[in-house]
């Protein structure tokens, strides 16, 4: 390679440098902005997340102070005080004030704040089915026995989260209805379910017994 054409090969590369230079002069805000954006939005998140957890520490021992009042009517006033960090929260702590208004002898306000759970559109399905549930099951509630076997039954299809459960409160309402077989079919269906607890399960036993029936094997 001749003289000339090694400085032509330098002056080239001294241009190209020059050129990258420039562009990254006038553009290279832009990969320092995306970068600057990709450190802080995971120090967001971890600052989300933490402080997450912070609320929800916080929440949680907020509702067992309020838990450790001996009296009913005291645990429902400390609970009602405490501020839940979102709406799921915010069903959850309804259903204990519930459930402590119900041992206080409220079971009225106990229903109608479950009712108000149930029929809230911002919450989860799961959520709204839980407070549906302890709703139909308490004795206050104004359903008559079709009614709540018509919700009960909604929540007893295939694939529901508290179907089993839904499937005994049926078998309850076959036996208030007087009818027994229909009571045993359903109550031996559920011990031979793969998903009944061990609980349900001896619920279920105790019926059939009680019942005068026997149990099917399995």
């Amino acid at each position: 390679m001749s003289d000339t054409d090694s400085f032509i090969d330098e002056v080239t590369e001294e241009v190209r440098r020059d050129r990258l230079f420039g562009v990254m002069r006038r553009y290279g805000w832009i990969a320092i902005l995306a970068v600057l954006l990709l450190v802080g939005g995971t120090a967001y998140r971890e600052y989300s997340r933490a402080t997450q957890s912070a609320q929800a520490q916080a929440f949680g021992d907020a509702i067992l102070v309020a838990l450790e009042n001996d009296a009913a009517a005291d645990r429902v006033a400390a609970l009602d005080q405490i501020d839940a960090p979102s709406v799921e929260g915010a069903a959850v702590l309804d259903m204990l004030i519930a459930a402590e208004e119900a041992l206080d002898g409220n079971g009225t306000a106990a229903a109608t704040r479950l009712n108000a759970t149930a029929i809230n559109g911002e919450l989860p399905e799961i959520y709204r089915q839980i407070a549906s549930f302890k709703a139909l099951t308490r004795p206050e509630t104004p359903l008559g026995a079709e009614e709540r076997r018509v919700a009960f039954e909604a929540m007893a299809t295939p694939g529901a989260p508290l179907r089993l459960l839904a499937e005994e409160q049926l078998a309850l309402l076959d036996i208030e209805a007087g009818d027994t077989d229909a009571a045993l079919t359903r109550l031996n269906a559920l011990l031979t379910d793969s998903e009944v607890t061990a609980g349900l399960r001896r619920r279920a036993s105790q019926l059939i017994v009680a019942l005068g029936g026997e149990i099917a094997a399995s």
